[in-house]
């Protein structure tokens, strides 16, 4: 009598697709996966980060689609608690550029774009320009702080200690803004991109001239 053996090979190429995704998914590492995915994406360069030119920011006198008319500076009055439990005041960055980031932990397109966003924040000058990693998780600030030490990430990260400004919204994450030295939005990207390429870098220091 034959009997039929186990093989691997017998197994269809969709359920082992389908029981890898699940193992994923219950380990939590489905982010992770899907991120490496997309990070390979932005490796292309197919979706660098669109900025405007300088020439035009600097001799604008206009108020931007991107602004909130009247306002002294975007996020004006917003209050922001970064992982060292101090609460920052957004207006006291006014003065340098600030790269505004909005981001989560649970979602991939911001995790494939964050290792570029942290090569061009140490290529920046702090003095010059702030970046600004705004976590809008709802798992609490424990949550986060073990993200970012896993990752071993150096700039700065908050979370939001009050109403988030009106301007700041968007129906993307992550949404990435670039801010004038005087508060006035100039850049606004959303969806993943990558950050630490020549054109943004130029356009981050032609800013803080």
């Amino acid at each position: 009598m034959n009997k039929n053996k186990f093989s691997i090979k017998n197994i269809p190429g969709w359920a082992i697709t389908l029981g890898i995704f699940g193992i994923l998914y219950l380990t939590g590492l489905h982010t992770e996966a899907i991120g490496q995915v997309q990070r390979i994406l932005l490796a292309t360069g197919i979706k660098n980060a669109d900025v405007p030119n300088i020439d035009e920011i600097a001799t604008a006198s206009e108020t931007t689609s991107f602004e909130t008319a009247g306002a002294n500076m975007a996020g004006a009055g917003f209050k922001m608690v970064g992982l060292d439990g101090k609460t920052v005041a957004f207006e006291s960055l006014k003065g340098k550029v600030v790269f505004l980031n909005i981001w989560a932990t649970w979602c991939p397109p911001c995790i494939a774009e964050m290792p570029n966003i942290h090569s061009l924040y140490k290529k920046m000058d702090p003095n010059k320009v702030a970046f600004v990693m705004l976590s809008v998780d709802e798992g609490g600030m424990g949550k986060v702080k073990k993200f970012i030490d896993k990752k071993g990430y150096t700039f700065p990260v908050y979370m939001p200690a009050s109403q988030f400004p009106q301007e700041f919204y968007s129906t993307a994450i992550p949404t990435t803004f670039i801010i004038s030295p005087d508060g006035k939005i100039v850049a606004k990207q959303e969806g993943m991109a990558e950050y630490d390429t020549k054109e943004v870098r130029e356009f981050l220091e032609g800013l803080a001239k």
